[in-house]
């Protein structure tokens, strides 16, 4: 079967695809025929060694798939070496979902989605009447936590995006302005995966109480140090969310995904969907998602 693989760490040119055998489903596990796997930031770290060590070389990315069981469930699973014809998933981590619910915009629900749900949840624990800001408010996470802010009772939602374009797709999901900093008036919550200048220059528009949750470095930027003295002025705080630990605690993965679906199926939550490449140009998908070329969910097909 074909599957995407890299033997060295690299940018995406080390992406090849290869043929090889067809996983075998362990106790507890199940073989899924992949209809559509989804690529991530974080696939990406994988590829250039930021994720594994050498030692785990050869290896197939992918953390997401819709695809169908040999009993004929289409399901939404997490998994590991997803960008594969065929993967085995543990049935823990099977969502079963309905026909009408396209794979894009159930792939987009699965990582950035759960992403965005934690990140107001969990991690900002948002109050009803606060106001939010989203950096990056067009990518994945996101185009996502503009609408779920605004579902969770947000009192204003300002957007932060890196062309007019995704600012204009922001406001058409629900943000009220776009984020020009320093704010005025300064923000209770701000998401952000840019890290870099922008961490800093959002740390400063900070609310009194107010929360910074940071979740990524995607500039590839460096973080100046961080004063305690420097919050304690601000009276405010620094967050750090991951998603995969947030996902092991009870309640964290099944409850919330099956929140998010109902909010697609219902038409309170559109899940932006984005470029689809065939699953063979996985290189070209992954050189335009770190050239930020792409908006919303991006797609391999098989």
């Amino acid at each position: 079967m074909l599957a995407i693989q890299f033997d060295r760490f690299g940018g995406p040119e080390v992406l090849t695809p290869v043929d090889v055998p067809v996983p075998v489903p362990g106790p507890g596990e199940t073989l899924v025929t992949v209809e559509a796997a989804g690529v991530n930031f974080a696939d990406t770290l994988q590829v250039d060694g930021s994720y594994l060590s050498p030692g785990l070389l050869p290896h197939v990315p992918g953390g997401e798939v819709v695809g169908r069981t040999g009993d004929g469930r289409r399901v939404l699973a997490k998994v590991t070496r997803g960008y594969a014809e065929r993967v085995v998933a543990r049935e823990s981590a099977l969502v079963v979902i309905p026909e009408e619910l396209d794979a894009g915009r159930a792939l987009a629900l699965l990582t950035q989605g759960l992403t965005a749900w934690h990140l107001l949840r969990s991690a900002a624990r948002l109050r009803p009447g606060e106001s939010v800001v989203v950096h990056s408010a067009a990518g994945g996470v996101g185009s996502l936590a503009v609408q779920l802010a605004r579902e969770f009772g947000a009192g204003r939602v300002l957007a932060e995006a890196s062309t007019p374009e995704k600012e204009r797709l922001a406001l058409e999901l629900g943000a009220d302005g776009v984020a020009r900093y320093p704010l005025d008036p300064r923000a209770d919550v701000i998401l952000d995966a840019a890290g870099g200048e922008l961490f800093d220059r959002a740390l400063g528009s900070l609310a009194d109480y107010g929360r910074l949750v940071t979740y990524g470095n995607a500039s590839r930027g460096v973080f100046a140090p961080l004063d305690p003295a420097r919050l304690s002025r601000l009276n405010a705080a620094v967050v750090g969310f991951w998603l995969r630990p947030a996902l092991a605690r009870p309640g964290g993965l099944r409850e919330p995904l099956e929140e998010l679906i109902a909010l697609t199926l219902g038409g309170r939550l559109r899940p932006v969907t984005g470029v689809e490449y065939p699953l063979a140009e996985a290189r070209t998908a992954h050189t335009d998602l770190l050239g930020r070329r792409t908006t919303g969910k991006v797609v391999l097909r098989p």
